[in-house]
């Protein structure tokens, strides 16, 4: 590892937008924590990056206080230091309406979008804090829902929303150790996730529509761009689109 490089751990990094992040920023030249529940997507995208060296794989459930403390336990031991986290882990529950949702699926929702992004907050306050140099940056992933939401969605929406909370209060909270919190909604990134909506999803007035995408790697140039900014700024909300989809109004 060079002395040079900077440290992140990305949450949900086996995947989607934190597969596209993880690769943007050991491109970039970062060293890269991966952390997923599963380890076999986690070394396919390390194998993909031609970087193994700047790379660590740790499975991780960022709903479990023990295994969050685990995985930065695991990138200090490995790379000395944390100077970003992609606050990036999370998952839906089915499309149907609220009054048919369990209580089960609800929790589920709300332990690894909400309490787990809390988790990987604090312990990244903890290791920020205190190494030295002191500080970093935070970003959470918001996606759109965390402004607007869609039909059928009030778990992701709900903790998306609560997202744009944690951001917020851990921007104040992190000025006194030097640790920057930003967040980044994302509207119809081209993964695996949002593949349903080219074949057609429901709009607010009740239709089925079609909605164009992007390339999910837009989303990982995104994470570099913000990672890279210096300490003394930050961009607290990005909201990154395809273009034409719908989003204000939802219309």
């Amino acid at each position: 590892m060079s002395s040079n490089s900077k440290v992140a751990i990305v949450t949900g990094a086996g995947t989607g937008v934190g597969k596209a992040a993880a690769l943007a920023l050991l491109k970039d030249g970062w060293c890269v924590v991966l952390a997923g529940r599963r380890s076999q997507p986690l070394d396919e995208v390390i194998a993909e990056s031609a970087q193994p060296s700047h790379a660590l794989a740790v499975a991780t459930d960022v709903s479990d206080e023990v295994s969050v403390k685990n995985l930065f336990d695991r990138a200090v031991q490995q790379f000395g230091r944390v100077d970003l986290l992609f606050n990036n882990a999370g998952v839906n529950a089915p499309g149907i309406p609220l009054e048919e949702l369990t209580l089960a699926q609800w929790k589920n929702v709300v332990d690894i979008n909400l309490t787990g992004m809390f988790l990987c907050i604090q312990a990244a306050f903890r290791v920020m804090k205190d190494q030295s140099p002191r500080g970093g940056r935070i970003i959470n992933n918001g996606s759109i829902s965390a402004t607007t939401p869609r039909p059928n969605s009030i778990a992701y929406t709900s903790t998306k929303h609560g997202v744009s909370g944690l951001t917020k209060s851990a921007s104040l909270d992190g000025r006194k150790y030097d640790i920057a919190v930003g967040q980044i909604d994302i509207g119809n990134a081209a993964t695996d996730m949002a593949m349903r909506m080219a074949k057609g999803v429901m709009q607010a007035n009740g239709e089925i529509a079609i909605e164009p995408l992007m390339d999910v790697n837009l989303v990982g140039q995104s994470v570099v761009y913000m990672a890279n900014l210096p300490l003394e700024a930050n961009v607290m909300f990005h909201n990154i689109m395809a273009t034409k989809m719908p989003f204000a109004g939802r219309g």
